[in-house]
């Protein structure tokens, strides 16, 4: 799925779009639908689905990167987010943004199923539906998206709800699209399922997911959300079948990554003590895809209900059974951390990141081990190694707010934080930050130098209704 909404937008509103151009131009830039997305993307982090998890994060921008290379345009952008929502559902934004529902990932029976859903979704982005769709239905209309992230959440479940949500945003709706035609929905199936063949996963993966999601639809009263904003017909069906038949057989092996992050999902949501349950009857009954990604599970699970000896006991099995796995190396820190051994935890950090020095979930927990226990100093000099590596985390940001807090330097605190602002979008709030900072009573003359000179780089980029005092000072 794909949204759109084409409605009228007030004048102030409108200063923060981009500027859409002629309307003999047809179609939106790739640039101006990257804005628009970002825009929408800012909103919905806001939401409380929105998870940031940088374990299932990385996984699922992993798995893009290497459909996007056996796209069509493999030099289109892609940027794939969590939402924690047990709804089977994905969709797409203008700009290369992909919503991934936590359970449309759980529902997937394979690997290559999920290829298949994100490929889909990734064909509406390369065939530019969005821009098409404006094109065909409104030339000229400015995209409003004031309201449309709410109701972008809300579809998730009801598309009729996303409907009142856009209509109750701004009296002068003209039109709220949710959904492509039949004719998209098929072009982004075709484009979809040579992606996820070309990557080289299994080419029934897209055909055996949207059978079984027509076949809930037959057995239950609600058909899957994704089912509602995607209008699946025995037409595509049969054409996936056909593609499928023709295509070379070939089983694909789901990668580690993608059964330990479904365990990890699983071990989180719910009752921890229902989950420990569950994965300790799978593993003495052996039904499991996967007994490494279930004993992950268990000893996630055991994490969340507090049972540290039996969590250790199970992390010892899993890294004598998957040794080298930053995943699995995370959780073993986390578990013997959370048991009170923080001399073990820290140096299965340090270990680890000596192997795989990129691997965001290791920094981000190492960092936060090393402020609980007072050492902001160290998190400090880890944080800002990384930072070199990665100068547009607004994560690390954040931490080195935490740091600097910590350490009494009030300054940098809220010049760190600000940073973490601006590269969310939030400039309005990153300006503030740099105004705390001005006014924090440290810092030295170079510093307060460098916080002036930032402040007036993004009070430029605000517009003017919301940087009265910087038009002010600059004149």
């Amino acid at each position: 799925m794909l949204v759109l909404a084409l409605f009228a937008v007030p004048a102030a509103f409108s200063q923060n779009l981009p500027d859409l151009g002629d309307e003999s131009q047809g179609l939106l830039s790739p640039l101006q639908e990257r804005q628009l997305g970002a825009n929408i993307m800012r909103e919905i982090r806001a939401d409380p689905s929105y998870s940031d998890d940088p374990e299932i994060v990385d996984y699922l921008n992993a798995l893009g990167r290497r459909l996007a290379a056996a796209s069509p345009d493999p030099h289109q952008e892609f940027d794939f987010n969590l939402l924690m929502d047990p709804q089977i559902n994905a969709f797409s934004l203008p700009g290369g943004f992909v919503c991934v529902n936590s359970g449309l990932i759980l529902t997937a029976q394979n690997e290559s199923e999920l290829a298949g859903v994100l490929g889909h979704e990734m064909g509406h982005v390369e065939q530019r539906h969005f821009a098409r769709q404006m094109a065909e239905q409104q030339r000229g209309q400015i995209l409003s998206l004031v309201g449309m992230a709410a109701a972008l959440l809300a579809s998730r479940a009801n598309p009729q709800m996303a409907q009142a949500g856009i209509m109750g945003s701004q009296a002068g709706l003209v039109q709220a699209q949710l959904s492509f035609s039949r004719d998209k929905e098929r072009e982004a199936d075709r484009v979809g399922f040579q992606t996820m063949v070309g990557a080289g996963f299994d080419p029934q993966g897209m055909v055996s997911f949207f059978q079984r999601l027509q076949q809930a639809t037959r057995l239950e009263n609600d058909a899957p959300a994704y089912l509602r904003t995607h209008p699946l017909t025995y037409e595509r069906i049969a054409d996936m079948q056909n593609r499928a038949q023709n295509a070379p057989y070939r089983q694909v092996p789901d990668s580690i990554d993608f059964q330990l992050v479904r365990a990890k999902l699983k071990a989180e949501i719910g009752d921890a003590k229902d989950n420990v349950a569950f994965f300790e009857q799978s593993l003495s009954e052996k039904r499991y895809l996967n007994e490494t990604a279930s004993r992950y599970g268990l000893a996630a699970a055991l994490l969340i209900f507090k049972k540290y000896d039996r969590a250790k006991q199970e992390i010892q099995v899993l890294r004598r059974m998957l040794p080298n796995n930053p995943m699995v190396a995370d959780l073993a820190a986390q578990i013997y951390d959370e048991s009170g051994d923080t001399a073990t935890a820290q140096q299965i950090y340090r270990d680890t990141l000596q192997a795989y020095p990129n691997y965001r979930a290791l920094t981000y927990d190492y960092a936060d081990v090393l402020l609980h226990h007072q050492q902001p100093a160290a998190a400090l000099k880890l944080i800002e190694t990384r930072l070199q590596l990665a100068p547009s985390d607004y994560h690390l940001y954040q931490l080195q707010a935490r740091s600097y807090a910590a350490l009494d330097k009030h300054l940098l605190e809220h010049r760190a934080q600000a940073e973490a602002y601006y590269r969310l979008g939030d400039i309005k709030a990153a300006v503030e930050q740099l105004k705390l900072a001005q006014r924090s009573g440290d810092g030295d003359f170079y510093q307060l130098a460098g916080v002036e000179a930032r402040l007036k780089d993004l009070q430029a980029l605000l517009p003017p209704e919301d940087d009265r005092e910087g038009r002010k000072n600059r004149q």
